[in-house]
């Protein structure tokens, strides 16, 4: 008995799934919450357009009856073994079973509530299938969060996860959807937004990392400079993101038409200039922070080593300081690409284009599946730049100094 109990103790055994006596307190919240999710809330809305009044729904008057036994019995197992201090893969195992079966809900109810050749009827997720479909999706990044599993394998995850929703939205399963109606409407617009979107996001926090950079790295040393320099930013900060966009329109106007070639460049009032500008402006702040404090880590003895082989400063700084700081540095990148990335949404107010296109024809047009089109994209981007990003940062540290 002893030699059994000292094995499921191991780490290997939990690891692969050994149940251990008592309760998980964070598994019970999300088994709460799933729960709450069937029994208590609306599944599906039902419109006849996409602007009209829907009919909440629960889950057995949204499914047909034996789709109805699936989902419950699906959920009716995650939830327990969420409960039990499970080991992480078997968390990961119910957690995505739990996902798997709310997605497949969603299809089911689509087919079941769209009257056949009905182009105008709107059937959406509500509020009870939201709730089970983040807390699966949370219940699933803690199981993968205690396996700790590796940089390469986050990004073959990723990777594989891209694939794996690219194949089954072309598969048509879930087209009666009303988010998915919404895309077919503008399909031909969608991926250049998406394009613009990305590009933003990416060139303006590409443009504050080669200018935050050096200026943090000349700043630095000097202590008023490095002041002067961290509370400018910080000003820019503290400035609302709609006002600051809107403050670029007439400067970059007025650029736009007395200099010449701005305009052809693309340099306007409106559009994404301003756009660009208000972006790159937010990302300085967090790149140059990330920078300074990543070459203040560095410690003392280990440029006194530089110095004592004959090293030069410059010599120091590259070969030493600036490789050692470069998981801070990264890490600050990171957060201001997850940031540029949620803020170039606003940038569809100002023409820029965007996703934020999608999400302001929702607003003005009380279509909340149009604004869902805009968001959820934008969601799925930033999570995928962090996912990213993180797995780069932890393959730079080196195995021995990774989690």
């Amino acid at each position: 008995m002893g030699e059994t109990t000292a094995t499921l103790e191991r780490p290997g055994a939990r690891r692969l799934g050994a149940i251990r006596p008592g309760l998980d307190p964070l598994g019970s919240v999300f088994a709460a919450l799933i729960g709450l999710s069937l029994l208590t809330l609306p599944l599906m809305t039902a419109r006849p357009n996409r602007i009209a009044a829907g009919e909440s729904l629960m889950a057995w008057s949204a499914l047909p009856p034996g789709r109805v036994l699936a989902l419950g019995v699906v959920l009716g197992l995650a939830a327990p073994l969420l409960v039990l201090r499970i080991g992480p893969r078997l968390r990961v195992v119910a957690a995505g079973g739990a996902l798997v079966i709310l997605c497949l809900a969603a299809g089911w109810a689509a087919d079941h509530l769209t009257l056949p050749g009905d182009r105008y009827g709107r059937v959406s997720p509500d509020a009870g299938w939201w709730l089970g479909f983040a807390t699966a999706a949370l219940a699933l990044g803690d199981g993968l969060a205690r396996l700790s599993p590796g940089p390469g394998i986050r990004i073959a995850l990723l990777a594989g996860s891209a694939v794996l929703s690219g194949l089954a939205l072309r598969s048509g399963f879930w087209d009666h959807l009303s988010i998915l109606r919404e895309y077919a409407s503008r399909s031909d617009t969608f991926g250049r937004e998406v394009r613009t979107h990305a590009g933003l996001a990416l060139s303006s926090v590409a443009a504050a990392a080669a200018v935050a950079i050096p200026a943090s790295i000349l700043a630095r040393p000097v202590p008023a400079a490095r002041t002067a320099l961290l509370s400018i930013l910080n000003g820019v900060q503290t400035i609302p993101s709609m006002a600051l966009f809107g403050m670029l329109i007439a400067p970059l106007g007025w650029i736009g038409r007395t200099v010449p070639g701005a305009a052809d460049l693309g340099i306007a009032g409106i559009g994404a200039a301003p756009a660009f500008v208000a972006l790159f402006a937010y990302a300085l702040l967090p790149v140059a922070a990330a920078t300074v404090a990543g070459l203040d880590a560095v410690p003392e003895p280990v440029r006194d080593a530089a110095r004592g082989v004959g090293m030069t400063g410059r010599q120091c700084l590259l070969q030493v300081e600036l490789p050692l700081a470069r998981p801070a540095i990264l890490t600050g990148i990171r957060i201001v690409l997850v940031q540029n990335i949620g803020l170039a949404v606003i940038a569809g107010l100002v023409g820029g284009g965007g996703l934020g296109v999608f999400v302001f024809q929702g607003i003005s047009q009380n279509a909340g599946d149009l604004v869902l089109l805009g968001a959820l994209p934008t969601v799925a981007m930033a999570g995928a730049a962090a996912i990213l990003l993180d797995a780069v940062i932890d393959l730079g540290r080196g195995p021995e100094r990774r989690r």
